[in-house]
């Protein structure tokens, strides 16, 4: 599982290096906007990640003890806690982006870099509440032991990101732009389609009725 998701948060490093920039800005551009959106995401991912520490100490606790109505409970309050995060980070990140230019002053000066940045920001902003539940899921399942499950999940994941990312960069998917031409947008829009995937084989697993949450079960 690991190993995949590094592979993909590598490959998409590369292809971002690979980018010819933002409207022909140049790959020094691309890059330096990939390296500052990275880290946005990632500092939002640390933040999300505490929902997924808790939530995985109470399921495996709750669980633990046989008490599979007190795992469905901290599962559906942590869930909706993640929600709420996803959309406090979307708000404060669009503050930033739009309404100050904080965040963009904040990190550089350089127009050719700032026009690469701000389409990867929307699409980090607009990410956070899937980012939140994901993390939020995560921890579900490993404090459920479904360790092997994730790992496949994440294979399945990564997969379908790679495909997505070939299906907009070299089929013409993207509502008609030519091929090659915005490959930095391609490679975040495939970042987040690999989180769509974590986050919809992780929703299936917890509702699952043979499976050891059983979300939607009702008393």
């Amino acid at each position: 599982r690991s190993v995949v998701l590094q592979l993909a948060l590598s490959g998409a490093a590369a292809m971002a290096a690979r980018s010819t920039g933002f409207e022909g800005s140049g790959a020094s551009a691309s890059v330096a906007a990939h390296q500052i959106a990275f880290q946005i995401w990632i500092l939002c991912s640390f933040v999300c990640d505490a929902l997924a520490a808790a939530s995985q100490a109470l399921v495996a606790d709750a669980l633990g003890g046989n008490k599979p109505d007190i795992a469905r409970d901290v599962s559906r309050t942590v869930i909706g806690y993640s929600l709420g995060l996803g959309i406090a980070l979307s708000v404060s990140l669009a503050v930033g982006t739009y309404g100050t230019d904080f965040l963009m002053d904040f990190f550089t000066t350089d127009v050719a870099t700032r026009n690469a940045l701000l389409p990867l920001l929307t699409v980090v902003v607009l990410a956070q509440p899937l980012n939140a539940f994901v993390f939020a899921a995560d921890g579900i399942l490993q404090g459920a032991s479904q360790f092997t499950f994730q790992a496949k999940a994440m294979a399945l994941s990564g997969s379908a990101a790679v495909g997505a990312f070939i299906g907009l960069e070299y089929l013409g998917m993207d509502n008609g732009i030519p091929p090659g031409t915005d490959t930095l947008v391609h490679v975040w829009y495939a970042l987040v389609f690999l989180q769509l995937m974590r986050g919809l084989t992780s929703f299936l697993k917890i509702v699952d009725k043979e499976g050891p949450i059983e979300l939607l079960k009702t008393p």
